[in-house]
């Protein structure tokens, strides 16, 4: 940002001087932000202000319903005033500021008035009036000239931009919740556009660019600038939703301060409330909020999800309290067709996403339907402390619909979590940042490990693998051994069958278990055997039966193996195990060569094998630490030894 930019939004947020003592600081931005928009709004409406007052009253008096058409084109804008009010006008009247500034607000065309009511002014508007401030801020703001011919669209992005930023550093509880760090966005868009630069500079291009959490449109706008430094004749188009009432006005305002279409931005859940169904988008990013559950929404998921593929969930339903992987397939579902151009997006995740989920849970289910379907590019690991409201570990995931051959079935990995710097002040959780230096390359690595066929063994690339896609995946098998049985009747055995809940339930419990006590002392290894010596309890009911066998069953090594009706033995549920084999090794080849030797009477349950896919992160790039020499931790502990008895010798004296 230059200096002049700088110097106005210094002069725009002095306004707060007025406020200190009737505001907390987290509470500036809910004056000064609508009022800049305001302020804007009245600047840029003001060379076609009386023709619009004109049109609106000879429409009115011919009594057209929908002037709405008519007056934009009058404006030549995609927004209007219809009131007598302008900020100099408000200033005439000090007894009524509040009474015409609701009025002049009521003015504007609907677009507008909506993105006002997301702000909640109007009830900032009676927060100043009953503190005596209303006047003061109004005449504040009106002797900031922001006219267009003073300050152009891009200039005055930039100066709210700005605004935005200061907004978001002195609220550190609730920062992260809407706000990205510049330097994390920088990165991201980097990574999502480099390895389309060279046909970003294609003449008369149109993009489109979409986030389904977009809170103040940081990345919208990053991305934005990013293809036009490539390209200025590009023709970008960008799209959000957000749900947060607030951060949409913030970024509905951005957009109609530089110029762009408002109406691209959509307030509500992205989920339940699709503001851009029918769209498809050439690039999307987003940093959705981590760990939030999607309970209040769960219905309508739960039928899209019903609707398979021809929903946007049908790949799987990640556990109610995480909806990371809910975003990633609404955004997979927005690519364009690779007939079509295809897509490219990126996405913040933290670990979650990575390996949550046994096999056949919806998380790995998802995992696998991106993986077969060949959609992942890469994964960038990011270092902790990155962002204001949480300190843990970063990811961004990269999916592309349109790889080159050479790229296909390949997923590069790249550990960025040691490209940073110390903050020297921290905001939140942030005490860490990306210098430009960083960005670059880790940007270099990345592109250039997209032309790498194979994983590098190279010690330059340790920071970057590069894996097939298979190699995520796994059979998760399931190993049985034989249950084991002897049979005895002792105090232990009859206190269990006591306690039982179908003996608890039976009539003749009494009598059952006196017979039961009778025998403590009978012992076998023979069902068979064990079976004649319980004849005196007499016929019971199955329930009560199959309680009294489970009480006097105990599991023994050296047991009788247990068979169902046509032999085969039963499984000992104590001794299940799971084994996870790689996708492409025949289970029974391993079940001889790593459980066989141990345990010969093993065998596998093939009902129960599942596919699974996960991708241990952490484990690709773990590099062991040797400890340190016996001697070394020795000398240390002696000389530690010798300090303490050098303080004791101070504090007995």
């Amino acid at each position: 940002m230059s200096t002049k930019h700088h110097e106005l939004a210094n002069f725009i947020w002095s306004v707060a001087d007025l406020l200190r003592g009737d505001y907390k600081q987290s509470e500036y931005g809910r004056v000064i932000l609508p009022l800049t928009v305001l302020r804007r709004l009245d600047c840029v409406l003001e060379p076609t202000k009386d023709a619009v007052l004109a049109r609106h009253a000879q429409l009115k008096q011919l009594g057209v319903q929908n002037m709405d058409p008519v007056l934009r084109k009058t404006a030549g804008l995609s927004f209007y005033n219809t009131s007598e009010m302008s900020f100099r006008k408000l200033l005439g009247d000090q007894d009524h500021v509040a009474l015409n500034l609701r009025a002049y607000i009521g003015g504007f065309s609907p677009g507008a008035v909506d993105v006002l009511d997301k702000y909640g002014f109007d009830t900032q508007i009676s927060r100043l009036a009953e503190a005596g401030l209303l006047y003061q801020v109004v005449a504040k703001f009106a002797d900031i000239d922001l006219h267009p011919d003073v300050v152009s669209n891009h200039q005055m992005g930039y100066v709210f931009e700005e605004l935005i930023r200061r907004f978001s550093e002195i609220s550190n509880e609730t920062a992260g919740e809407h706000f990205t760090p510049r330097e994390v966005i920088k990165l991201m868009v980097n990574l999502l556009l480099a390895p389309d630069e060279d046909d970003l500079v294609t003449p008369g291009i149109v993009r489109k660019v979409y986030d389904p959490a977009c809170g103040t449109g940081g990345m919208l706008t990053e991305a934005q600038e990013h293809i036009q430094a490539h390209n200025p004749h590009a023709t970008v188009e960008v799209y959000g939703q957000e749900l947060n009432g607030e951060t949409y006005a913030i970024c509905r305002s951005d957009m109609m301060l530089k110029g762009g279409d408002p109406t691209k931005i959509a307030f509500g859940n992205s989920f339940s409330q699709d503001g851009h169904e029918a769209e498809r988008f050439d690039y999307m990013l987003a940093n959705p909020p981590f760990g939030v559950e999607w309970k209040k929404v769960e219905a309508f998921i739960k039928a899209e999800h019903a609707r398979g593929h021809a929903g946007r969930f049908g790949a799987g339903l990640p556990r109610i309290n995480d909806g990371s992987l809910l975003f990633l397939q609404h955004m997979i579902s927005k690519m364009k067709r690779p007939e079509d151009g295809g897509s490219r997006l990126a996405i913040v995740f933290n670990g979650s996403p990575l390996f949550t989920g046994a096999a056949g849970s919806g998380e790995s289910e998802i995992r696998r339907w991106i993986l077969e379907n060949d959609l992942l590019e890469g994964i960038v690991a990011l270092p902790d402390q990155l962002f204001y409201n949480t300190g843990i570990s970063t990811y961004f995931w990269i999916l592309t619909n349109r790889k080159e051959s050479a790229r296909r079935r390949k997923v590069v990995l790249l550990d960025g979590r040691d490209y940073w710097t110390k903050m020297r002040k921290s905001l939140g959780d942030k005490r860490k940042m990306l210098t430009d230096e960083h960005i670059d390359e880790l940007t270099r690595l990345y592109v250039e490990a997209l032309s790498i066929a194979d994983d590098p063994e190279d010690p330059q690339h340790a920071k970057v693998k590069v894996f097939k896609t298979t190699d995520f995946g796994y059979q998760r098998i399931t190993v049985e051994r034989p249950l084991r049985l002897r049979f005895e009747v002792s105090e232990e055995t009859a206190a269990l069958l006591a306690e039982a809940r179908a003996v608890l339930k039976y009539a003749e419990r009494e009598s059952l278990l006196a017979a039961a006590k009778s025998l403590i002392g009978t012992k076998s290894a023979n069902r068979a055997d064990f079976a004649m010596k319980l004849v005196g309890l007499g016929k019971l009911p199955a329930t009560v039966e199959k309680a009294v066998w489970e009480a006097f069953s105990v599991s023994d090594p050296e047991g009788e193996v247990q068979t169902d009706r046509k032999g085969n033995p039963l499984p000992d549920p104590d001794l299940r195990d799971n084994e996870n084999v790689p996708p492409d090794e025949d289970i029974y080849d391993f079940l001889r060569r790593e459980v066989l030797p141990h345990v010969p009477e093993a065998w596998i349950d093939e009902t129960k094998t599942k596919i699974g896919y996960d991708i241990p992160f952490s484990r690709y790039f773990y590099v062991y630490q040797p400890p340190r020499a016996l001697a070394a931790i020795d000398a240390e502990i002696r000389m530690l030894e010798a300090q303490i008895q050098v303080l004791l010798s101070e504090v007995t004296r």
